[in-house]
């Protein structure tokens, strides 16, 4: 593992998501304690688009300029657009977009679809003002990004030009080498991530439709372009590998980063090899966009 990496692993903290509100609660005092200032380069606005809450980051100054609709990680049962503050201030600022970021409900409260219809309601609102459309986040967020492409090709929905798949959650049936091998807290482990699809499918879940689990969708052809970012050491590993590669055989545009001595949300962390996947997720929304 990269020596930087393991360090700050060695000092994070650990909630089991065997009490959503308790983990909720350990994020929500986390991301309390790094909160930054926000960029003068932005401006910042909490509204409600399509009646979901969003915060909204717009290069100040700009005038009308692509639009990045973002989704938080937190496997669908914690986080919210706090967590996201950091990384969409700097979208903004550097990639030259606006960033709509969504606060769309949580399992197990609310199962999927709830959270789903979220996100693609404000695409479909957002979509009808912005000259062009990308949508992206990680973990959980990635997941929900690559399935709102999956329903806007399939419905003739809103024209999506790019999809930011980093370290997305896709596959509920967990069954690869990366999802049997990564068992041990702090990182993200196989127990939690069992519990993941499970508050959010629900215990009694069925077929599980594509827009709940992307690795489900059996033709990947006409999808936008993706940036496809996977951790070595990260239980979705193997399915994020896999889902690109089919996206290639499909014929949609990809680019793959497999990246050694990582863990599942490395990159929000202070740490050289952080910084330089960031910086390239965030060259690789300008590239697509501006």
């Amino acid at each position: 593992m990269d020596a930087e990496l393991a360090a700050i692993a060695k000092e994070l903290p650990y909630e089991p998501l065997t009490d959503p509100e308790a983990a909720r609660q350990r994020m929500r005092e986390l991301v309390a304690r790094l909160r930054v200032p926000v960029d003068p380069r932005v401006d910042v606005a909490d509204r409600a688009v399509a009646g979901v809450p969003v915060r909204v980051y717009r290069p100040r100054h700009a005038g009308r300029v692509p639009v990045l609709v973002y989704f938080h990680g937190g496997g669908y049962v914690v986080g919210g657009v706090d967590n996201e503050d950091a990384r969409c201030q700097t979208f903004a600022a550097e990639a030259g977009v606006e960033v709509v970021s969504v606060e769309y409900r949580l399992a197990p409260e609310h199962p999927f679809p709830a959270g789903f219809d979220d996100g693609y309601a404000v695409v479909e609102a957002v979509a009808e003002r912005a000259p062009r459309l990308a949508v992206g986040g990680g973990s959980a967020g990635g997941g929900m990004a690559a399935a709102v492409a999956l329903r806007a090709r399939d419905e003739g929905g809103p024209p999506i030009a790019f999809q930011l798949l980093v370290y997305p959650m896709l596959d509920d049936r967990m069954d690869t080498p990366s999802a049997r091998a990564y068992v041990d807290p702090p990182l993200l482990n196989r127990a939690d991530v069992a519990r993941m699809w499970e508050y959010y499918l629900g215990a009694d879940r069925g077929e599980v439709s594509p827009y709940a689990a992307p690795a489900r969708a059996t033709d990947l052809r006409g999808l936008p372009p993706a940036y496809v970012l996977a951790c070595e050491a990260d239980p979705f590993r193997d399915e994020d590998i896999a889902y690109a590669h089919r996206l290639i055989l499909a014929g949609v545009p990809a680019e793959l980063h497999h990246l050694p001595g990582t863990y599942h949300g490395f990159d929000g962390f202070a740490a050289a090899v952080s910084r330089r996947a960031f910086a390239a997720q965030v060259d690789a929304v300008r590239r697509a966009l501006t």
